[in-house]
This record gives C-alpha cells, sequence and structure tokens, in this order.
C-alpha cells in the first residue's frame, strides 16, 4: 500500500503541475471545512459501506490514506464517474454527476496542502445514507406509480452469458405519458445485469401482439431517464412488456461479485402525468430508439464487424428525418472495448457540422443517458442529418480490454461488441419547430439585455 501511494504521488505531482494559480486561490482548506462536503456530497453515494465503491469515504480517516489518488482521479475528470466531455458541444445536461472546476480545484489544493483535518471540533454535514434499492427519482417525484418486475432468476457465478425474453402485463387499463422511468435491478443483481430492455406490445385483432415501441433501455451505471414537459412518451392500454435482459455470470466492472447471485430481479419504475395530460395542450410525442451506427459501411447493425488483435477501429452512423424533431438524450453503447463516441448534427444546406457531444473515455461499466436541458437541447430541422460515430480500442492500453490477443466480432455477448446509439426524440411538425427557435431566440435577446 506505500508503495501504492507514493507512486499515486508522483502521478499527482506530473499531473497538477499546470494547477498551481487554483492553488494559490485555494489556502486553508480542511476535511471539516469544504473538502468533507464535497466528497460527501459527490463520492460517499458509491464509497461507503456495502456500497458498489472499493473503498469507503464516510470519514477522514477513511479518507486520508486515498487522498493522494482522490486528487488524481479528479484532477482528471475519471471521478465521479461521469465521461462527458468538458467544453465541446452542449454542456447543460440534467443528472449531470461532474465536479465543478472550482471544486476540482479544491480538492487538488487541499492534497497538496498534506490533506489537513482542521478544526477537530467541527465536521461536515453527514452524507444522508441511501438505501441501495432506493429509486432514484424518489427524492424529487415520490414512489413510482407503477413498478413492472421480472421473474427471478439465479446467476450462477460463471459461465456463459444468458438472456431472458418473458412477456409481463403492465396492468395499463388507459393510455398514460410517462414522466419519468427508471430501471433497477435489486440489491446484488447490478453485478450482472448487463443490459435489461424492455418493449411494448399491443394486442390485435387476431388474438395476437404487435410491437408499439420501446419503452426504455438499461445498461450498467444508468440512472434512469426524464421527459421534458410538453411531451408525451406513451404507454398505452392494454401494454404487454417484453423483457430482453442479458446477464453475464460473475459480474461486471466494478460491481462484480464472482458468486452466485440468487433471485435476480429487475424492475422498472414509472412516474405518470396526471390522465388528461394531453387534452387541450400542445403535446407532441417523443420515443425512445435505437440508432444502428454502420461498420465499414455493413447495411445491417454488427454484420462484418470485426476488430483485430491489438488493433483500434471505428464505427459510424447517419440518420435524418422527413420532420423536425428535438433530440433529447443521447446514449452510445458499445461493451469492452468500445473507448469513445461523439454525436454531430451535419446542415445540408450550409455544408456546416456542429458537434453536440463528445465522450472520450467511455467505460461499458458506467452508461449515461445524457439528457440535454430543454432549453438547449438539439433543434433538428427537416433533412439535417445526424452522425454518430464510435471508437474501439482492442489493445493492451484500453484497461477494459480482457485480452487485447482475441479478434472481436459484431455480437451480444459481452466478449463481443456492439455499435449504436439510443435516442430519445421528441417529433415535431414545422409550427412547433419554429415556435421553440422564437422562443430560444427570445431567451437569447433578454439574456443579453440583462448583461447590458
Amino acid at each position: 500500500m506505500k508503495h501504492l501511494i507514493k507512486y499515486i504521488s508522483c502521478l499527482v505531482m506530473v499531473a497538477l503541475s499546470g494547477l498551481t494559480l487554483a492553488q494559490e486561490n485555494h489556502e486553508g482548506l480542511t476535511y471539516n471545512g469544504e473538502i468533507g462536503q464535497i466528497i460527501n456530497e459527490n463520492c460517499v453515494v458509491c464509497h461507503q459501506e456495502g456500497g458498489i465503491g472499493p473503498m469507503q469515504f464516510e470519514t477522514y480517516d477513511q479518507v486520508r490514506p486515498w487522498a493522494p489518488l482522490i486528487s488524481y482521479k479528479v484532477a482528471n475528470r475519471e471521478m465521479p464517474p461521469y465521461a462527458y466531455d468538458q467544453g465541446i458541444g452542449i454542456q447543460h445536461l440534467i443528472g449531470d454527476w461532474r465536479l465543478e472546476q472550482d471544486e476540482i480545484d479544491q480538492v487538488v489544493a487541499w492534497v497538496e496542502q498534506g490533506a489537513p483535518l482542521g478544526d477537530p471540533e467541527l465536521s461536515p454535514p453527514p452524507y444522508q445514507l441511501k438505501d441501495p434499492d432506493e429509486w432514484n427519482f424518489a427524492a424529487e417525484l415520490g414512489q413510482p406509480d407503477l413498478i413492472i418486475p421480472s421473474s427471478s432468476y439465479d446467476i450462477p457465478a460463471n459461465g456463459n452469458d444468458l438472456w431472458s425474453r418473458e412477456f409481463v402485463d403492465a396492468g395499463i387499463t388507459t393510455n398514460r405519458c410517462i414522466k419519468a422511468v427508471q430501471v433497477k435491478p435489486r440489491g446484488d443483481a447490478a453485478a450482472v445485469v448487463h443490459h435489461a430492455n424492455s418493449s411494448v406490445y399491443v394486442p390485435n385483432d387476431d388474438d395476437g401482439l404487435d410491437r408499439y415501441g420501446m419503452l426504455t433501455e438499461y445498461a450498467m451505471g444508468k440512472w434512469g431517464e426524464m421527459v421534458p414537459d410538453g411531451v408525451c412518451r406513451t404507454i398505452p392500454a392494454g401494454a404487454q412488456i417484453q423483457w430482453n435482459i442479458h446477464m453475464f455470470p460473475g459480474g461486471v466492472g466494478a460491481t462484480a461479485q464472482g458468486e452466485i447471485i440468487e433471485d435476480n430481479v429487475v424492475e422498472i419504475g414509472l412516474w405518470f402525468h396526471d390522465e388528461g395530460y394531453e387534452s387541450g395542450n400542445t403535446v407532441y410525442k417523443q420515443d425512445l430508439a435505437q440508432y444502428d451506427i454502420q461498420y465499414n459501411g455493413a447495411r445491417e447493425r454488427n454484420e462484418k464487424m470485426v476488430i483485430p488483435p491489438n488493433s483500434y477501429s471505428m464505427t459510424q452512423g447517419f440518420h435524418s428525418f422527413d420532420h423536425p424533431v428535438r433530440i433529447d438524450s443521447f446514449q452510445p453503447h458499445g461493451h469492452l472495448r468500445m473507448n469513445a463516441a461523439s454525436f454531430e448534427i451535419f446542415y445540408p444546406e450550409t455544408g456546416r457540422t456542429e458537434q453536440i457531444s463528445q465522450i472520450s473515455n467511455w467505460s461499458a461499466t458506467w452508461h449515461h443517458s445524457h439528457i440535454y436541458e430543454p432549453e438547449v437541447a438539439p433543434l433538428v430541422p427537416t433533412g439535417a442529418v445526424l452522425v454518430l460515430k464510435q471508437w474501439y480500442d482492442n489493445t493492451a492500453d484500453n484497461p477494459n480490454n480482457p485480452d487485447p490477443d482475441q479478434w472481436v466480432y459484431g455480437g451480444s455477448r459481452t466478449g463481443d461488441e456492439m455499435s449504436h446509439a439510443w435516442l430519445a426524440i421528441t417529433h415535431l411538425d414545422e409550427d412547433g419547430y419554429e415556435k421553440l427557435i422564437a422562443e430560444r431566440k427570445e431567451r437569447d435577446s433578454r439574456s443579453v439585455v440583462g448583461n447590458d
């Protein structure tokens, strides 16, 4: 341990050589002052007894031995684990875990000052320990209006990937507009659930079922989805939910248990708008869908996707609409070799390309749905082209790569690769598009006037 801390300290000195000015502006920092509060509000949610973090940060005595590593990880924006590039594209996101730059500077300066405790009679406000089985939106929205569980499965400690594709009656008797949705594996199931997608089917006149669309998508680490006001993601009356749950024996990433997980259950929590939400209002439809990204021009997702040993690869996809849309969220998806993704919009009339989002340090153990603030979410005119790109690193430099000497193919297993992005899209008409454009111009004008 002493050698590790000494090594990390050296890394910190190199990585933080350019932060001298920030350190000078943050003298006298202590754990019992500002620093403990930053750690409690941003780190303890994972780094607590029984949490998914590999060490505990609930007290100063627990934090102090790890101070150099904390500084290094925070300065490089590796922690908290929210991979989204600074300064590129849209930065106003809902549910953004990233620290403010001033908070980063304070943590770095505190460590450089010797990580002092401060007044022993004072202590930072304690972190309110959260039940790991609590719903992420409960504090804001209360408990879900509807919970849809999967069947229970026992997952072995090792073996091949497993899938479940069962149907569950949602018990919905009238069409409802979804306000928020979260998929949550119960307890230790979070270690073995790679993804848990859910599709909606409705009865047809032939006593069968027709696919209505996606309900939601879950992948390891995902927080949940908030649907913007003024739009409706509908779950229809009579909905039958088809689960598509991918489970990986032994677990993946920091949450891996490496043991049998009994009574593995995955739940969907749904929060609804009041009945009649659409009545009397102009409410546009939102949906969540999978947008495929091609490999070397292949027509089908994952077709001919081959990543040679010790090599790099890239995929690229293009999508456009015959009506204007607003992009409400962007979530790239891949497996263990994927390490970066981007989202751009190309405007054919001007030849201009606008970069919307870039993720340069992506990891399969933390899937984030990057939800844009409605006031800045991309408004895409008819015919503009969404450009989705993803990069793959099948070398020893990729810390998530289990074996750089393997040929990697497109497929559904954890050791295979995938290339697509999940986009939540509000489908507009021309009047709705022009109204949103005008509202943004008016807001910008008020902001300029207010700054004079």
